[in-house]
C-alpha cells in the first residue's frame, strides 16, 4: 500500500486494467474469503451472472460479499455479459444488502465493469430505478460497507456498490463516471482520442486518492496485479480488516454521518 505514484499516464493505466490477464473477482474471492456460500436471484425475474453474491468469513468473519464479475475467457465473458449487470443483479445486490444488515454482516463489495448493460431488455425491466434504489439503500445502510475497485470502476453501474464507507483501489485500477472513449466521442466525435480523454477526465486511483474519492490505494506490479495476485490480495485483506476495525466499532449514526459526509465533501473546493 502507497500513497505517493509515479507519473504513468492515465491510458497505461486504462490499458493495464482492461488486460486480458488481469485478475477478476473469482480469482480474489478464494483469496480473501473463506466459506462463500453463494446466493442467487432477486425473487421478482432472476438471476444475474454478473454479479456474485454470498456470506463468506473474512479473517473469521461473516461478511456478505457482493462481486461484479467479468470472464477470464471469451465464453464465461459471454456468460457474465463482461461484468455488465442487468437490474436483477442490482436488486440481488440489495436483496443480499437488507439480509446483512438484519443479520449485522459488514458488507464487502469488488467493483469490476465498464457499466450496468445498456441494452433494451435491462431497460426494459427498470435498469435506472434499479440503480437508483441501490445508491438509496447503500447510504443508509447500518453495516459497515467497504468497497474495493480491482480494474473497471465504470458509471453508474459502479457507483451502484460503491456508496461505502471506504472505497480502496488497486494502484492499475480505473474508477470515471464514463469511458475515455465514452468522453471522446461525445466531445469531440472521435474515439481515437480517448488518450486525451483518459488524462482529463481523472480517472486513475493517483487521480481519485489527490480529489479523496479514493480511500486507500493498493500497490501493484509494475505490469499489473496478475504478475503478484497472491501478494496484492494479501494487501488487500489487511486494509479491508483495517477499515472493518474502524467502522465496526462506530455507533450507527456517527457511521451514516460518516458515510454522508464521505459523498457530500466530494467536488467541494476549500
Amino acid at each position: 500500500m502507497h500513497q505517493i505514484l509515479n507519473n504513468t499516464p492515465a491510458w497505461d493505466r486504462v490499458v493495464v486494467a482492461r488486460h486480458p490477464s488481469r485478475p477478476k473477482a473469482i480469482d480474489f474471492l478464494p483469496l480473501l474469503f473463506d466459506g462463500l456460500i453463494l446466493m442467487r436471484g432477486d425473487r421478482l425475474y432472476g438471476d444475474d451472472p454478473a454479479l456474485i453474491g454470498g456470506i463468506a468469513y473474512f479473517n473469521n468473519r461473516p461478511v456478505t460479499v457482493l462481486a461484479q464479475s467479468k470472464g477470464r475467457n471469451a465464453q464465461e465473458n459471454v456468460n457474465t455479459n463482461f461484468g455488465m449487470m442487468h437490474p436483477e443483479g442490482y436488486r440481488k445486490a440489495m436483496r443480499l444488502a437488507k439480509q446483512a444488515e438484519k443479520f449485522e454482516r459488514p458488507i464487502i463489495t469488488l467493483i469490476d465493469t465498464p457499466g450496468a448493460y445498456p441494452g433494451v431488455q435491462a431497460e426494459q425491466r427498470g435498469q435506472a430505478t434499479a440503480i437508483a434504489q441501490c445508491l438509496q439503500l447503500f447510504a443508509s445502510l447500518e453495516v459497515p460497507v467497504i468497497a474495493l475497485v480491482i480494474s473497471e470502476g465504470g458509471s453508474g453501474g459502479a457507483l451502484a456498490l460503491s456508496v461505502a464507507d471506504a472505497i480502496i483501489m488497486l494502484e492499475n485500477a480505473i474508477y470515471s463516471v464514463l469511458s475515455p472513449e465514452g468522453f471522446a466521442s461525445i466531445l469531440w466525435k472521435d474515439e481515437s482520442k480517448a488518450p486525451f480523454a483518459a488524462e482529463i477526465i481523472k480517472l486513475t486511483s493517483a487521480d481519485l486518492l489527490e480529489l479523496k474519492i479514493a480511500d486507500t490505494i493498493i500497490e501493484e506490479s509494475v505490469m499489473g496485479s496478475h504478475m503478484d495476485l497472491h501478494k496484492v490480495a494479501n494487501q488487500c485483506k489487511t486494509v479491508i480488516q483495517s477499515y472493518l476495525d474502524t467502522f465496526s466499532v462506530m455507533p450507527v449514526d456517527q457511521l451514516l454521518q460518516h458515510r454522508y459526509q464521505k459523498f457530500r465533501k466530494i467536488g467541494t473546493i476549500e
